[in-house]
């Protein structure tokens, strides 16, 4: 690991100022768009120039979300025209013939075509990985009965094991794709291999470690391209003495028999029978010996040609050495990647403390941190906004290391960035933590807590306690801006078990409220009076909802494996309906607008006649179901579902319409807007995303919970978001801004469902902790 370890310092050392440099050229490159490429290039251009207008140039509170927001925005169009830039590149390559001429200097044993057409545009596109293993011949190590050894499938088996881990094909976040045994190792090498594979396939962001033979020493080099690059990345990053790595196993092996031989003798066991069982330890030894004789008489025996014999453990252990240097430089480059087109933090910070174990040193924390902040500083004039946390979620995966000053530094550096976009001018001998009350607003809460959480870890208790005093000023914020929108009118008590689900009628008369002390409750919205509850066999309730017409009271139930959906006659209290046929719990159900269909959902989606209840069609899914929701013109169904993907049906015919990727957890909860125009999506990754309903085209994403966002609800005049959270609290956004307006606490536990009153007055939330909240709209 320790040779591992060098080489990568050496990577990042010499690949971050090449990475800050392309983040450059690949904004040069989106900002020298020729139209002959395509149409909405143009648009896109247009769209920027008039963005970059639009951000102003001072930062008060007020403006900050909103210029964060178009700075995220154009960070967004910039990525979408590379990646239509890719595609033109692709279709290009697509067309053309692959004739002889292509093939004959092709390096790989997959076509063009082959590798391109398994691109989709669903989801993120992984970094291609490409492996170009050395072919060592192992005939110099003077072995009678030479064992052939593979080291290509050690290799590809080594970086798989660490990739599927850490950075899987399939992952939301970091996707990468591994393509082991493609290169035709004993026809190409070197620049013409990779000129060759640039030239057709440079649409696709790609990696390929390359290793090759050179007398004793294995020249490992790294080629890289992403998107809009004009031209790749190659270098030669270090020469591995590979023989001496070799013989330095054998070495070890034949001190190691020495030791075990001297303890045999003392047991009274033959020198003949024991040299029986050594293998080529005694001819190792031998050597060796010699070889320590002539040292000590003064003789260089680095000038001697010494042949140790080598077996399939040296060999393995050389193995170890190649995969760990190959498995630090994807992490690396794969982290890079993910940064600079998606927005992903690193991760590899985190993996080095078990991946290197007591290899880790000073120097290596000090340069992998520096070539991360030189990527950051790089990307401080396309997304400024972002770098304050990037920086300290790099603190935080270094404050657990031995050496702490590597991860003081990165807070400081985050503190800083965050006082600079702030405009916060700190006098020289001045506490830059306490400088930053100046400018504190309720959006800062979650970078004090992990900033305080940081300074901990590094046991800087001073920080700690001015961060909590920052922390106390963002509450009493809070308070305030709390008591200025909403103020709790009642909270009823009579559940006997956490609150799963609340519905409001539409005429905003009464309140309905399912729990899983398996009771549904009926409420008089405007005086918190109980009217009516219902109890019986169902198990716990896990969703109700009611008819647009206020005549359908309908629930879902956690009564396994025989649950179930009711439906009931709201005023008069009777049953008409309970629907068999879910054979695991009902998580969410949703009726249509027009009052005639009703969707309820487990692990597949049942759409029922509400009125005959009878079943008319089943979507299948393959994982559970949380949440759906129906759009006002009958027309999509949207489902949201444990494989964090959003799907889009017509509830109708059963078609599947399209799927929403984004989301890297569970999506826990979707709403509608009244227009039937915008989608919503809280998700068990902390997030909200806001999607445009006819399109799926993703319009924001929405952070500030700290814990995964349950319920979501829409105002009826569609301005308005409302989200409940695992986090105990309550956020109120402008659906148009994407801002936050207002933080809503005072329950003790995850409020796991919010709904908002006709005429936007009452706010409803239920919560784990057995209690249902009114909120009267200020």
């Amino acid at each position: 690991m320790e040779l591992g370890l060098r080489i990568l310092i050496q990577v990042v050392l010499e690949f971050a100022p090449v990475i800050a440099i392309l983040v450059q050229k690949r904004k040069d490159s989106v900002d020298s768009l020729s139209t002959a490429k395509d149409v909405s290039f143009k648009e896109i251009q247009e769209f920027i120039q008039n963005f970059s207008g639009l951000i102003p140039a001072s930062k008060s509170s007020g403006e900050f979300e909103q210029t964060k927001i178009l700075q995220q925005q154009l960070a967004v169009y910039y990525r979408q025209t590379q990646f239509k830039l890719a595609d033109k590149e692709r279709e290009t390559v697509l067309k053309s013939p692959e004739v002889h001429k292509i093939l004959e200097s092709w390096p790989l044993r997959l076509y063009p075509s082959q590798i391109l057409e398994t691109h989709t545009n669903k989801g993120r596109k992984p970094l291609k990985i490409f492996l170009a293993p050395p072919q060592i011949k192992f005939d110099k190590f003077a072995q009678a009965n030479e064992e052939k050894y593979d080291i290509e499938l050690m290799l590809a088996e080594g970086l798989r094991e660490f990739l599927n881990k850490h950075y899987p094909l399939h992952s939301p976040v970091r996707p990468t794709e591994l393509l082991a045994g493609a290169w035709e190792s004993k026809r190409f090498h070197s620049e013409s291999s990779i000129k060759a594979l640039f030239g057709m396939l440079k649409s696709e962001p790609m990696l390929i470690l390359e290793s090759e033979v050179n007398g004793d020493y294995l020249n490992f080099r790294i080629a890289y391209w992403g998107f809009g690059q004009e031209n790749y990345y190659y270098k030669t990053v270090c020469r591995l003495p590979y023989k001496q790595i070799i013989y330095k196993s054998a070495k070890s092996r034949a001190l190691e028999w020495r030791t075990l031989r001297e303890e045999l003798l003392l047991l009274g066991e033959s020198l003949d029978d024991i040299n029986k069982i050594a293998g080529d330890n005694i001819l190792n030894l031998a050597i060796l010996e010699k070889a320590e004789n002539w040292q000590d008489k003064g003789i260089d025996i680095s000038k001697l040609s010494l042949q140790y014999h080598v077996n399939r453990q040296d060999f393995e252990q050389f193995c170890s050495s190649v995969i760990a240097i190959h498995c630090l430089v994807a992490g690396w480059v794969a982290d890079a990647y993910h940064l600079i087109y998606h927005d992903v933090p690193p991760l590899l910070p985190e993996l080095l403390p078990s991946l290197l174990k007591d290899t880790l040193d000073f120097q290596a924390v000090q340069a992998i941190a520096t070539g991360y902040k030189q990527i950051y500083q790089a990307l401080e004039d396309e997304r400024r906004y972002w770098v304050p946390d990037l920086a300290l979620q790099l603190a935080e995966s270094l404050a657990h290391l031995p050496d702490r000053s590597c991860s003081q530094e990165q807070v400081y550096y985050s503190v800083e960035q965050w006082l600079q976009l702030r405009q916060v001018i700190v006098p020289p001998g001045s506490n830059p933590l306490e400088a930053m009350q100046l400018t504190l607003s309720v959006e800062d809460e979650e970078y004090l807590k992990h900033l305080k959480s940081c300074f901990f870890a590094l046991g800087d208790s001073q920080s700690v306690t001015q961060v909590e005093r920052n922390l106390s000023a963002i509450a009493k914020l809070k308070l305030k801006d709390q008591l200025e929108y909403a103020t709790v009118d009642q909270t009823l008590t009579e559940h006997t078990d956490r609150i799963t689900s609340v519905a409001i009628s539409p005429d905003g008369q009464t309140l309905v409220s399912g729990s899983n002390d398996k009771t549904i409750k009926i409420w008089q919205l405007k005086t918190g009076k109980l009217i009516r509850s219902f109890k019986g066999d169902s198990g716990a309730i896990s969703s109700v909802a009611i008819s647009a017409d206020g005549n359908f009271l309908v629930a879902g139930s956690h009564d396994t494996p025989k649950s179930n959906v009711k439906v009931w006659d709201l005023r008069a209290g009777n049953l008409i309906h309970t629907l068999l046929g879910h054979h695991k719990a009902v998580n969410c159900i949703a009726i249509s607008p027009d009052a005639q269909i009703l969707a309820s959902a487990s692990n597949k989606i049942k759409i029922w006649h509400l009125h005959k209840g009878d079943r008319l069609c089943t979507l299948w899914h393959s994982y559970t179901v949380n949440s759906a929701a129906i759009s006002p013109d009958n027309s999509i169904l949207v489902s949201g579902s444990s494989d964090s993907k959003i799907r889009l049906w017509n509830p109708l015919t059963g078609e599947l319409l399209c799927t929403l990727t984004g989301h890297s957890d569970e999506v826990k909860s979707v709403a509608i807007s009244p227009d039937g125009q915008t989608l919503t999506s809280g998700s068990a990754d902390t997030s909200i995303k806001i999607w445009h309903l006819k399109t799926g085209k993703s319009l924001n994403t929405l952070t500030g919970h700290s814990a995964q966002v349950n319920s979501v609800a829409i105002s009826p005049d569609g301005q308005t978001l409302i989200s409940g959270s695992a986090d105990t609290s309550i956020k109120i956004w402008c659906l148009n801004t994407a801002k936050l307006k207002h933080t809503l606490t005072g329950h003790l536990d995850a409020v796991n469902s919010v709904a908002i009153s006709p005429d936007g007055q009452i706010l409803v939330s239920g919560s784990a902790d057995k209690t249902i909240k009114f909120w009267r709209v200020v």
